[in-house]
Protein backbone atom coordinates (compact mmCIF):
# COMPACT_ATOMS: atom_id res chain seq x y z
CA UNK A 1 0.00 0.00 0.00
CA UNK A 2 2.84 2.34 0.80
CA UNK A 3 4.06 2.02 -2.83
CA UNK A 4 0.95 2.88 -4.02
CA UNK A 5 0.57 5.88 -1.88
CA UNK A 6 3.82 7.13 -3.37
CA UNK A 7 2.34 6.44 -6.92
CA UNK A 8 -0.91 8.89 -6.31
CA UNK A 9 0.86 11.51 -4.63
CA UNK A 10 3.48 11.65 -7.27
CA UNK A 11 0.63 11.74 -9.87
CA UNK A 12 -0.28 15.26 -8.85
CA UNK A 13 3.20 16.69 -8.33
CA UNK A 14 5.26 17.93 -11.39
CA UNK A 15 7.14 15.55 -12.96
CA UNK A 16 10.57 14.37 -12.35
CA UNK A 17 13.41 14.97 -14.75
CA UNK A 18 13.81 11.68 -15.82
CA UNK A 19 10.00 11.81 -17.29
CA UNK A 20 10.30 14.97 -18.99
CA UNK A 21 13.30 13.71 -20.92
CA UNK A 22 10.40 10.50 -22.44
CA UNK A 23 8.02 11.02 -24.05
CA UNK A 24 5.70 9.34 -21.39
CA UNK A 25 6.52 11.75 -19.06
CA UNK A 26 6.20 14.94 -21.38
CA UNK A 27 2.40 13.54 -22.17
CA UNK A 28 1.82 12.81 -18.94
CA UNK A 29 3.11 16.58 -17.61
CA UNK A 30 1.24 18.54 -20.30
CA UNK A 31 -1.91 16.48 -20.20
CA UNK A 32 -2.30 14.84 -16.52
CA UNK A 33 -3.18 11.91 -18.65
CA UNK A 34 -3.05 9.00 -15.72
CA UNK A 35 -4.07 5.12 -16.25
CA UNK A 36 -3.45 2.87 -13.42
CA UNK A 37 -5.78 0.06 -12.57
CA UNK A 38 -3.52 -0.40 -9.59
CA UNK A 39 -4.17 2.72 -8.22
CA UNK A 40 -8.51 1.98 -8.31
CA UNK A 41 -8.07 -1.14 -6.82
CA UNK A 42 -5.69 0.24 -4.15
CA UNK A 43 -8.11 2.93 -3.35
CA UNK A 44 -10.70 0.31 -3.01
CA UNK A 45 -8.45 -1.90 -0.49
CA UNK A 46 -7.34 1.37 1.08
CA UNK A 47 -11.36 2.06 1.97
CA UNK A 48 -12.14 -1.69 2.10
CA UNK A 49 -13.04 -0.38 6.00
CA UNK A 50 -15.85 1.82 4.75
CA UNK A 51 -16.19 5.39 3.69
CA UNK A 52 -17.00 7.88 6.53
CA UNK A 53 -20.12 9.51 5.18
CA UNK A 54 -19.42 12.80 6.79
CA UNK A 55 -16.18 12.44 4.84
CA UNK A 56 -17.83 11.59 2.19
CA UNK A 57 -20.73 14.42 1.89
CA UNK A 58 -17.64 16.99 2.18
CA UNK A 59 -15.86 14.79 -0.62
CA UNK A 60 -18.84 15.28 -3.02
CA UNK A 61 -20.06 19.01 -2.14
CA UNK A 62 -16.31 19.48 -2.94
CA UNK A 63 -17.00 18.26 -6.01
CA UNK A 64 -20.14 19.81 -6.98
CA UNK A 65 -18.51 23.69 -6.10
CA UNK A 66 -15.31 22.56 -8.58
CA UNK A 67 -16.78 20.77 -11.82
CA UNK A 68 -20.57 21.76 -11.72
CA UNK A 69 -20.29 25.41 -11.98
CA UNK A 70 -17.49 25.04 -14.83
CA UNK A 71 -19.46 22.50 -16.66
CA UNK A 72 -22.74 24.84 -16.60
CA UNK A 73 -21.70 28.13 -17.73
CA UNK A 74 -19.89 26.23 -20.91
CA UNK A 75 -23.14 24.21 -21.12
CA UNK A 76 -25.02 27.89 -21.38
CA UNK A 77 -22.52 29.24 -24.29
CA UNK A 78 -23.31 25.43 -25.56
CA UNK A 79 -27.14 26.57 -26.28
CA UNK A 80 -26.10 30.53 -26.58
CA UNK A 81 -24.25 28.96 -30.00
CA UNK A 82 -26.96 27.20 -31.04
CA UNK A 83 -29.14 30.12 -30.94
CA UNK A 84 -26.74 33.17 -32.21
CA UNK A 85 -28.24 32.53 -36.21
CA UNK A 86 -31.70 32.68 -34.88
CA UNK A 87 -30.93 36.03 -32.94
CA UNK A 88 -29.03 37.00 -36.28
CA UNK A 89 -32.02 36.19 -38.48
CA UNK A 90 -33.96 38.96 -36.18
CA UNK A 91 -30.61 41.51 -36.80
CA UNK A 92 -30.77 41.15 -40.27
CA UNK A 93 -28.14 38.62 -41.40
CA UNK A 94 -30.34 36.99 -44.22
CA UNK A 95 -30.72 40.42 -45.51
CA UNK A 96 -27.21 41.33 -45.45
CA UNK A 97 -25.92 38.09 -46.97
CA UNK A 98 -28.33 38.08 -49.11
CA UNK A 99 -29.52 34.45 -47.77
CA UNK A 100 -32.66 32.80 -49.47
CA UNK A 101 -34.62 30.01 -46.96
CA UNK A 102 -32.42 27.27 -47.99
CA UNK A 103 -29.45 28.96 -47.21
CA UNK A 104 -30.45 29.96 -44.20
CA UNK A 105 -31.81 26.52 -43.49
CA UNK A 106 -28.32 24.84 -44.82
CA UNK A 107 -26.57 27.42 -42.27
CA UNK A 108 -28.60 25.38 -39.19
CA UNK A 109 -27.98 22.27 -40.54
CA UNK A 110 -24.22 22.33 -41.79
CA UNK A 111 -23.21 23.20 -38.02
CA UNK A 112 -24.29 19.16 -37.22
CA UNK A 113 -22.91 18.11 -40.22
CA UNK A 114 -18.84 19.06 -39.24
CA UNK A 115 -20.32 17.73 -35.57
CA UNK A 116 -21.15 14.23 -37.17
CA UNK A 117 -18.16 14.22 -39.17
CA UNK A 118 -16.04 14.76 -36.00
CA UNK A 119 -18.12 12.98 -33.62
CA UNK A 120 -16.30 9.77 -33.95
CA UNK A 121 -12.98 10.83 -34.30
CA UNK A 122 -13.21 13.14 -31.71
CA UNK A 123 -14.59 10.51 -29.19
CA UNK A 124 -12.11 8.01 -29.72
CA UNK A 125 -9.17 10.93 -29.45
CA UNK A 126 -10.65 11.68 -26.22
CA UNK A 127 -9.75 8.38 -24.72
CA UNK A 128 -5.70 9.22 -25.00
CA UNK A 129 -5.88 12.92 -23.78
CA UNK A 130 -6.80 14.51 -20.17
CA UNK A 131 -10.65 14.62 -20.41
CA UNK A 132 -10.55 18.51 -18.82
CA UNK A 133 -7.84 19.88 -21.46
CA UNK A 134 -9.58 17.98 -24.21
CA UNK A 135 -12.85 19.65 -23.68
CA UNK A 136 -10.76 22.77 -22.92
CA UNK A 137 -8.99 22.70 -26.24
CA UNK A 138 -11.95 22.51 -28.44
CA UNK A 139 -14.10 24.88 -26.47
CA UNK A 140 -11.98 27.33 -27.19
CA UNK A 141 -11.87 26.93 -30.73
CA UNK A 142 -15.51 26.41 -31.26
CA UNK A 143 -15.50 30.19 -29.77
CA UNK A 144 -12.75 31.34 -32.13
CA UNK A 145 -14.76 30.02 -35.54
CA UNK A 146 -18.11 31.14 -34.42
CA UNK A 147 -16.03 34.82 -33.70
CA UNK A 148 -14.58 34.69 -37.22
CA UNK A 149 -18.49 34.44 -38.46
CA UNK A 150 -18.71 37.98 -37.53
CA UNK A 151 -16.42 38.69 -40.85
CA UNK A 152 -18.07 37.01 -43.30
CA UNK A 153 -19.70 38.37 -46.09
CA UNK A 154 -21.67 35.66 -47.95
CA UNK A 155 -22.79 31.73 -47.82
CA UNK A 156 -19.99 29.67 -48.64
CA UNK A 157 -17.84 31.72 -45.50
CA UNK A 158 -19.90 30.90 -43.23
CA UNK A 159 -21.05 27.88 -43.89
CA UNK A 160 -17.38 26.79 -43.97
CA UNK A 161 -17.16 28.41 -40.52
CA UNK A 162 -20.18 26.76 -39.19
CA UNK A 163 -19.02 23.46 -40.34
CA UNK A 164 -15.70 23.74 -38.40
CA UNK A 165 -17.51 25.30 -35.13
CA UNK A 166 -19.53 22.18 -35.09
CA UNK A 167 -16.62 19.97 -35.50
CA UNK A 168 -15.20 21.66 -32.36
CA UNK A 169 -18.56 21.14 -30.24
CA UNK A 170 -19.08 17.27 -31.24
CA UNK A 171 -17.16 16.63 -28.12
CA UNK A 172 -19.08 18.66 -25.88
CA UNK A 173 -21.55 16.32 -24.51
CA UNK A 174 -19.64 13.21 -24.57
CA UNK A 175 -16.83 15.40 -22.49
CA UNK A 176 -19.71 16.57 -19.84
CA UNK A 177 -21.08 13.06 -19.67
CA UNK A 178 -17.60 11.42 -19.16
CA UNK A 179 -16.91 13.73 -16.62
CA UNK A 180 -20.00 13.06 -14.43
CA UNK A 181 -19.59 9.23 -14.67
CA UNK A 182 -15.67 10.10 -13.78
CA UNK A 183 -17.02 11.86 -10.49
CA UNK A 184 -20.34 10.75 -9.59
CA UNK A 185 -22.07 7.23 -8.23
CA UNK A 186 -24.80 6.10 -10.33
CA UNK A 187 -27.64 7.59 -8.36
CA UNK A 188 -26.00 10.77 -8.33
CA UNK A 189 -25.60 11.22 -11.75
CA UNK A 190 -29.04 12.00 -12.68
CA UNK A 191 -29.20 15.10 -10.33
CA UNK A 192 -25.57 16.59 -11.43
CA UNK A 193 -26.80 16.22 -15.63
CA UNK A 194 -29.83 17.85 -14.80
CA UNK A 195 -27.31 20.77 -12.86
CA UNK A 196 -24.99 21.16 -15.75
CA UNK A 197 -27.87 20.73 -18.24
CA UNK A 198 -30.54 23.33 -17.03
CA UNK A 199 -28.04 25.66 -17.71
CA UNK A 200 -29.74 25.25 -21.24
CA UNK A 201 -32.59 26.97 -20.18
CA UNK A 202 -30.00 29.58 -18.48
CA UNK A 203 -28.56 30.23 -21.96
CA UNK A 204 -32.18 30.49 -23.49
CA UNK A 205 -32.33 33.68 -20.69
CA UNK A 206 -29.10 34.29 -21.09
CA UNK A 207 -29.50 34.51 -24.82
CA UNK A 208 -32.74 36.68 -24.77
CA UNK A 209 -30.42 38.79 -22.64
CA UNK A 210 -27.93 39.07 -25.04
CA UNK A 211 -29.83 39.41 -27.92
CA UNK A 212 -31.71 42.42 -26.22
CA UNK A 213 -28.57 44.03 -25.27
CA UNK A 214 -27.00 43.92 -28.87
CA UNK A 215 -30.55 45.32 -30.24
CA UNK A 216 -29.75 48.41 -28.30
CA UNK A 217 -26.59 48.82 -29.86
CA UNK A 218 -26.66 51.72 -32.84
CA UNK A 219 -22.97 51.67 -34.20
CA UNK A 220 -21.84 51.10 -37.76
CA UNK A 221 -21.15 47.46 -37.09
CA UNK A 222 -24.23 45.33 -37.97
CA UNK A 223 -25.76 43.89 -34.80
CA UNK A 224 -26.14 40.15 -36.36
CA UNK A 225 -22.03 40.25 -36.29
CA UNK A 226 -22.10 41.67 -32.81
CA UNK A 227 -23.83 39.07 -31.38
CA UNK A 228 -21.42 36.08 -33.37
CA UNK A 229 -18.31 38.32 -31.83
CA UNK A 230 -19.05 38.63 -28.53
CA UNK A 231 -20.43 34.93 -27.96
CA UNK A 232 -17.44 33.44 -29.52
CA UNK A 233 -15.29 35.81 -27.34
CA UNK A 234 -16.62 34.32 -24.38
CA UNK A 235 -16.61 30.82 -25.35
CA UNK A 236 -12.89 31.45 -26.22
CA UNK A 237 -11.82 32.87 -22.42
CA UNK A 238 -14.33 30.04 -20.88
CA UNK A 239 -12.56 27.26 -22.81
CA UNK A 240 -9.26 28.63 -21.13
CA UNK A 241 -11.01 28.38 -18.15
CA UNK A 242 -12.01 24.48 -18.68
CA UNK A 243 -8.59 23.86 -19.63
CA UNK A 244 -6.79 25.12 -16.88
CA UNK A 245 -9.51 24.25 -14.16
CA UNK A 246 -11.16 20.46 -14.98
CA UNK A 247 -8.67 17.79 -13.65
CA UNK A 248 -8.16 14.71 -16.08
CA UNK A 249 -9.93 12.48 -13.39
CA UNK A 250 -10.06 12.43 -9.37
CA UNK A 251 -6.47 10.96 -9.43
CA UNK A 252 -4.81 14.04 -10.84
CA UNK A 253 -7.33 16.84 -8.65
CA UNK A 254 -5.11 18.63 -6.95
CA UNK A 255 -7.54 20.41 -5.39
CA UNK A 256 -8.38 17.31 -3.21
CA UNK A 257 -6.25 15.95 -0.33
CA UNK A 258 -4.67 12.68 -0.77
CA UNK A 259 -7.18 10.24 1.18
CA UNK A 260 -9.94 12.32 -0.51
CA UNK A 261 -8.25 10.80 -3.81
CA UNK A 262 -8.65 7.74 -2.31
CA UNK A 263 -12.20 8.30 -1.27
CA UNK A 264 -13.28 9.79 -4.80
CA UNK A 265 -12.21 6.63 -6.33
CA UNK A 266 -13.09 4.37 -3.92
CA UNK A 267 -16.70 5.38 -3.81
CA UNK A 268 -17.37 4.57 -7.36
CA UNK A 269 -16.82 1.08 -7.07
CA UNK A 270 -20.19 0.14 -7.07
CA UNK A 271 -20.94 1.82 -10.85
CA UNK A 272 -19.24 -1.01 -12.27
CA UNK A 273 -18.37 0.96 -14.97
CA UNK A 274 -14.74 1.94 -13.73
CA UNK A 275 -13.12 5.47 -14.15
CA UNK A 276 -11.00 5.74 -17.24
CA UNK A 277 -8.60 3.91 -19.39
CA UNK A 278 -6.18 4.71 -22.38
CA UNK A 279 -6.04 1.56 -24.20
CA UNK A 280 -8.74 0.82 -27.00
CA UNK A 281 -10.14 -2.69 -27.05
CA UNK A 282 -11.43 -3.61 -29.98
CA UNK A 283 -13.93 -6.02 -28.84
CA UNK A 284 -15.56 -3.80 -26.52
CA UNK A 285 -15.65 -1.68 -30.01
CA UNK A 286 -17.52 -5.16 -31.88
CA UNK A 287 -19.86 -5.63 -28.66
CA UNK A 288 -20.89 -2.04 -28.74
CA UNK A 289 -21.61 -2.19 -32.28
CA UNK A 290 -24.11 -5.50 -31.81
CA UNK A 291 -25.79 -3.99 -28.02
CA UNK A 292 -29.37 -3.03 -29.37
CA UNK A 293 -28.92 -0.28 -26.74
CA UNK A 294 -26.45 1.66 -29.07
CA UNK A 295 -29.21 1.93 -31.48
CA UNK A 296 -31.80 3.25 -28.83
CA UNK A 297 -29.51 5.45 -27.23
CA UNK A 298 -28.66 6.84 -31.38
CA UNK A 299 -32.44 7.13 -32.24
CA UNK A 300 -33.25 8.85 -28.27
CA UNK A 301 -31.22 11.35 -29.36
CA UNK A 302 -32.51 11.99 -33.07
CA UNK A 303 -36.01 12.39 -31.45
CA UNK A 304 -34.87 14.62 -28.74
CA UNK A 305 -32.70 16.99 -31.06
CA UNK A 306 -35.42 16.97 -34.40
CA UNK A 307 -37.52 19.19 -32.28
CA UNK A 308 -34.75 21.13 -30.32
CA UNK A 309 -33.04 22.16 -33.27
CA UNK A 310 -36.71 23.87 -35.07
CA UNK A 311 -37.08 25.61 -31.59
CA UNK A 312 -33.27 26.30 -31.92
CA UNK A 313 -33.52 28.07 -35.05
CA UNK A 314 -36.53 29.16 -35.99
CA UNK A 315 -37.96 29.93 -31.78
CA UNK A 316 -37.55 33.61 -32.20
CA UNK A 317 -38.99 33.96 -36.03
CA UNK A 318 -42.10 31.42 -34.22
CA UNK A 319 -42.60 33.80 -31.29
CA UNK A 320 -42.19 36.84 -33.77
CA UNK A 321 -45.15 35.34 -35.79
CA UNK A 322 -47.48 35.74 -33.01
CA UNK A 323 -47.43 39.15 -33.59
CA UNK A 324 -44.84 40.44 -31.20
CA UNK A 325 -42.05 42.97 -32.22
CA UNK A 326 -38.09 42.36 -32.71
CA UNK A 327 -38.01 43.54 -29.35
CA UNK A 328 -40.30 42.11 -27.06
CA UNK A 329 -39.84 38.78 -29.12
CA UNK A 330 -35.98 38.43 -27.74
CA UNK A 331 -37.30 39.32 -24.64
CA UNK A 332 -39.95 36.47 -24.40
CA UNK A 333 -36.92 34.64 -24.31
CA UNK A 334 -36.20 35.13 -20.47
CA UNK A 335 -38.73 33.29 -19.20
CA UNK A 336 -38.82 30.49 -21.74
CA UNK A 337 -35.42 29.90 -20.55
CA UNK A 338 -36.16 30.10 -17.01
CA UNK A 339 -38.92 27.99 -17.49
CA UNK A 340 -36.59 25.13 -19.13
CA UNK A 341 -34.71 25.23 -16.18
CA UNK A 342 -36.89 25.48 -13.47
CA UNK A 343 -38.92 21.88 -15.04
CA UNK A 344 -35.18 19.70 -15.26
CA UNK A 345 -34.65 20.76 -11.68
CA UNK A 346 -38.32 19.38 -10.60
CA UNK A 347 -38.12 16.67 -12.69
CA UNK A 348 -34.41 15.42 -11.45
CA UNK A 349 -36.00 16.13 -8.05
CA UNK A 350 -38.72 14.12 -8.44
CA UNK A 351 -36.73 11.43 -9.65
CA UNK A 352 -34.20 11.01 -7.08
CA UNK A 353 -37.30 11.12 -4.53
CA UNK A 354 -38.98 8.52 -6.26
CA UNK A 355 -38.19 4.54 -5.65
CA UNK A 356 -35.42 3.62 -7.36
CA UNK A 357 -35.24 2.74 -11.12
CA UNK A 358 -38.16 5.06 -11.65
CA UNK A 359 -36.23 7.61 -13.59
CA UNK A 360 -37.86 6.30 -17.02
CA UNK A 361 -41.58 7.11 -15.53
CA UNK A 362 -40.28 10.54 -14.98
CA UNK A 363 -39.02 11.03 -18.44
CA UNK A 364 -41.81 9.45 -19.80
CA UNK A 365 -44.69 11.89 -17.54
CA UNK A 366 -42.10 14.49 -18.81
CA UNK A 367 -42.83 13.86 -22.79
CA UNK A 368 -46.77 14.72 -21.91
CA UNK A 369 -46.92 18.01 -21.66
CA UNK A 370 -43.96 18.66 -24.19
CA UNK A 371 -46.61 16.74 -26.47
CA UNK A 372 -49.76 18.85 -25.60
CA UNK A 373 -47.76 21.67 -26.06
CA UNK A 374 -46.80 21.12 -29.79
CA UNK A 375 -50.39 20.13 -30.48
CA UNK A 376 -51.73 23.32 -29.23
CA UNK A 377 -49.03 24.93 -32.10
CA UNK A 378 -50.44 22.93 -34.53
CA UNK A 379 -54.66 23.35 -33.30
CA UNK A 380 -54.63 26.53 -31.69
CA UNK A 381 -55.99 29.20 -33.88
CA UNK A 382 -53.91 32.34 -35.08
CA UNK A 383 -55.59 34.84 -32.91
CA UNK A 384 -54.96 33.28 -29.69
CA UNK A 385 -51.35 34.27 -29.69
CA UNK A 386 -50.91 33.88 -25.68
CA UNK A 387 -52.19 30.56 -25.81
CA UNK A 388 -49.78 29.89 -28.58
CA UNK A 389 -47.38 31.21 -26.26
CA UNK A 390 -47.75 29.00 -23.60
CA UNK A 391 -47.94 25.67 -25.73
CA UNK A 392 -44.50 27.18 -27.50
CA UNK A 393 -43.49 27.27 -23.62
CA UNK A 394 -44.69 23.92 -23.04
CA UNK A 395 -41.82 22.67 -25.26
CA UNK A 396 -39.35 23.35 -23.43
CA UNK A 397 -39.89 20.30 -21.16
CA UNK A 398 -38.74 18.07 -23.47
CA UNK A 399 -35.08 18.93 -22.32
CA UNK A 400 -36.12 17.58 -18.56
CA UNK A 401 -36.64 13.82 -20.50
CA UNK A 402 -33.29 14.23 -21.98
CA UNK A 403 -31.40 15.30 -19.55
CA UNK A 404 -32.74 11.99 -17.27
CA UNK A 405 -31.81 10.54 -21.19
CA UNK A 406 -28.42 10.98 -20.73
CA UNK A 407 -28.11 9.59 -17.38
CA UNK A 408 -29.13 6.33 -18.92
CA UNK A 409 -26.56 6.32 -21.20
CA UNK A 410 -23.91 7.09 -18.28
CA UNK A 411 -25.20 4.63 -16.38
CA UNK A 412 -26.28 1.66 -18.12
CA UNK A 413 -22.82 0.84 -20.11
CA UNK A 414 -19.74 -0.84 -19.05
CA UNK A 415 -16.18 -0.85 -20.23
CA UNK A 416 -14.29 2.00 -21.43
CA UNK A 417 -14.29 1.99 -25.05
CA UNK A 418 -17.86 0.78 -25.49
CA UNK A 419 -18.49 3.70 -22.96
CA UNK A 420 -17.13 5.40 -26.11
CA UNK A 421 -18.92 4.35 -28.73
CA UNK A 422 -22.13 4.52 -26.97
CA UNK A 423 -21.19 8.01 -25.88
CA UNK A 424 -20.55 8.75 -29.91
CA UNK A 425 -23.77 7.18 -31.32
CA UNK A 426 -25.98 9.48 -28.66
CA UNK A 427 -23.68 12.13 -30.23
CA UNK A 428 -24.70 10.66 -33.90
CA UNK A 429 -28.31 11.16 -32.67
CA UNK A 430 -28.00 14.77 -31.70
CA UNK A 431 -26.45 15.52 -35.07
CA UNK A 432 -28.54 13.85 -37.16
CA UNK A 433 -31.81 15.10 -35.25
CA UNK A 434 -30.18 19.09 -35.63
CA UNK A 435 -29.29 18.29 -39.18
CA UNK A 436 -32.82 17.34 -40.41
CA UNK A 437 -34.79 19.39 -37.65
CA UNK A 438 -34.99 22.82 -39.62
CA UNK A 439 -35.67 21.28 -43.19
CA UNK A 440 -39.35 20.76 -41.88
CA UNK A 441 -39.44 24.38 -41.40
CA UNK A 442 -40.70 25.81 -44.36
CA UNK A 443 -40.32 29.74 -45.57
CA UNK A 444 -43.93 28.97 -47.37
CA UNK A 445 -45.44 27.80 -43.87
CA UNK A 446 -43.94 31.10 -41.67
CA UNK A 447 -45.54 31.64 -38.53
CA UNK A 448 -47.31 28.59 -37.78
CA UNK A 449 -44.54 26.03 -39.71
CA UNK A 450 -46.96 23.24 -40.15
CA UNK A 451 -44.68 20.63 -40.92
CA UNK A 452 -42.27 21.43 -38.69
CA UNK A 453 -44.60 21.33 -35.91
CA UNK A 454 -45.78 17.52 -37.36
CA UNK A 455 -42.07 16.80 -37.00
CA UNK A 456 -41.70 17.69 -33.20
CA UNK A 457 -45.49 15.85 -32.66
CA UNK A 458 -43.84 12.76 -34.57
CA UNK A 459 -40.51 12.66 -32.85
CA UNK A 460 -41.74 13.17 -29.38
CA UNK A 461 -44.24 10.18 -29.86
CA UNK A 462 -40.90 8.54 -31.10
CA UNK A 463 -39.57 9.20 -27.84
CA UNK A 464 -41.93 7.98 -25.49
CA UNK A 465 -41.79 4.69 -27.22
CA UNK A 466 -38.02 4.38 -26.90
CA UNK A 467 -38.33 5.23 -22.89
CA UNK A 468 -40.62 2.66 -22.47
CA UNK A 469 -38.54 0.43 -24.34
CA UNK A 470 -35.43 0.85 -22.03
CA UNK A 471 -37.73 0.67 -19.28
CA UNK A 472 -38.99 -3.03 -19.78
CA UNK A 473 -35.60 -3.76 -22.06
CA UNK A 474 -33.36 -2.86 -18.68
CA UNK A 475 -36.01 -4.76 -16.61
CA UNK A 476 -35.76 -8.06 -18.37
CA UNK A 477 -31.97 -8.22 -18.34
CA UNK A 478 -32.15 -7.20 -14.62
CA UNK A 479 -34.45 -10.21 -13.70
CA UNK A 480 -32.06 -12.47 -16.30
CA UNK A 481 -28.96 -11.87 -14.42
CA UNK A 482 -30.69 -12.06 -10.82
CA UNK A 483 -32.36 -15.36 -11.97
CA UNK A 484 -28.87 -16.84 -13.14
CA UNK A 485 -26.97 -15.62 -9.99
CA UNK A 486 -29.35 -17.25 -7.86
CA UNK A 487 -29.36 -20.78 -9.73
CA UNK A 488 -25.60 -20.58 -9.37
CA UNK A 489 -25.90 -20.13 -5.53
CA UNK A 490 -28.48 -22.95 -5.53
CA UNK A 491 -26.80 -25.27 -7.88
CA UNK A 492 -23.07 -24.87 -5.53
CA UNK A 493 -21.48 -23.48 -8.74
CA UNK A 494 -18.18 -21.50 -7.73
CA UNK A 495 -19.32 -17.44 -7.12
CA UNK A 496 -17.90 -15.89 -10.03
CA UNK A 497 -15.36 -12.33 -9.23
CA UNK A 498 -16.74 -9.50 -6.47
CA UNK A 499 -17.92 -5.97 -6.92
CA UNK A 500 -14.61 -5.07 -5.41
CA UNK A 501 -12.68 -7.26 -8.02
CA UNK A 502 -15.15 -5.58 -10.94
CA UNK A 503 -15.30 -2.26 -10.23
CA UNK A 504 -12.39 -1.10 -11.98
CA UNK A 505 -11.85 -4.00 -14.61
CA UNK A 506 -12.76 -2.54 -17.56
CA UNK A 507 -15.33 -5.03 -18.12
CA UNK A 508 -18.13 -4.38 -20.41
CA UNK A 509 -22.06 -4.12 -18.79
CA UNK A 510 -22.15 -7.62 -20.79
CA UNK A 511 -19.45 -9.12 -19.52
CA UNK A 512 -19.53 -8.30 -16.01
CA UNK A 513 -21.76 -10.69 -13.73
CA UNK A 514 -22.33 -7.77 -11.47
CA UNK A 515 -23.55 -5.03 -13.19
CA UNK A 516 -26.93 -4.15 -13.17
CA UNK A 517 -29.05 -2.14 -15.34
CA UNK A 518 -31.20 1.30 -14.10
CA UNK A 519 -34.21 2.55 -15.03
Amino acid sequence: MKGTDVQLENAVQAPTVQEIQGIAGWYQRHFGVIDSKEIYDAAVAHCAGGIDPVEELKLVRKVDYRIIPLLGVCYAFYYIDKTTLSYAALFGIREDLHLNSNEYSWLGSIFYWGWLVWAVPGNLLMQKMAIGKYLGINIFFWGFFLAWQALTHGFPAMAVLRFISGACEAVADPCFMFVTAMWYTRREQPIRIGLWYLANGVGVAFGGIIGYGIGQISSHIPNWRLEFLIVGLCCCLWGAMIFMLVPGSPVTARWLTQEQRWIAIARLSGNQTGIENKTFKWYQFKEALIDPKTYLFFLFAVSGNVPSAGISNFGTLIVKGLGYNQVVTTLLQIPYGAFISLVILLCIWINHRAPTNSRTMVMAISILPNLAGTLGLVFIPSEHKVARLICYYLTGISNAAFVLGLSLVTGNVGGHTKKLIANAATGLGMCVGNIIGPFFYKTAQAPRYQLGMGSMVFSNIMKLVIVLIFRYMFMWQNRVRDRRAAEREASGEAKGPSADETAFSDMTDWENPNFRYVY
